[in-house]
């Protein structure tokens, strides 16, 4: 099978490679870049432990192919961090929330959560819950996730008014 030249930007880095038409986004992004963060779960689409921000909008990776994000961008559990390391607020409110335990839906829950709040930054609990419907847990049972969410969209909210006071 011939290969395809396929470019995007991947947490802000623009990557370039030769691709199977076939080849899945989730295989592409663990294994041609390494960024193993974004976790296969069913890969039927029903778990959503593949979840990434694909040009704005919260896709599981292993129903969309390489070749689809061609030219755009990509966000992976790894590009939520400051450069320096500092945790992404949601990833901060997870830890002091205890919004995970086995760990293996929380880098697409965090994804989602992420989008989620693009969308809606200051969501009710019940909009949370709506919002994230699409990730499965099968150990949190959810309220924990849920509470990291809503204290990561008020932190968010606080240093936005910080902001804008200044």
């Amino acid at each position: 099978m011939s290969k395809i030249a396929v470019t995007m930007t991947v947490n802000g880095r623009q990557v370039e490679r030769l691709v199977e038409p076939r080849l899945l986004l989730v295989h592409f992004l663990r294994e041609e870049l390494g960024l193993t963060g974004t976790h296969i779960g069913c890969e039927t689409s029903h778990c959503g432990a593949c979840t990434v921000d694909l040009d704005g909008v919260s896709v599981k990776s292993c129903t969309v192919l390489a070749v689809q994000a061609q030219g755009k961008e990509v966000r992976t559990i790894e590009g939520m961090a400051a450069p320096d390391g500092t945790l992404h607020v949601l990833q901060e409110m997870f830890r002091e929330h205890h919004g995970l335990q086995c760990g293996w839906c929380t880098p697409g829950m965090i994804l989602r959560a992420w989008r989620l709040l693009q969308e809606n930054p200051d969501p009710s609990e019940e909009e949370v819950r709506f919002g994230i419907a699409g990730n499965l847990c099968r150990c949190t049972g959810y309220q924990k996730i849920v509470e990291a969410i809503l204290a990561a969209a008020a932190k968010l909210r606080a240093a936005r008014t910080v902001e804008a006071a200044a």
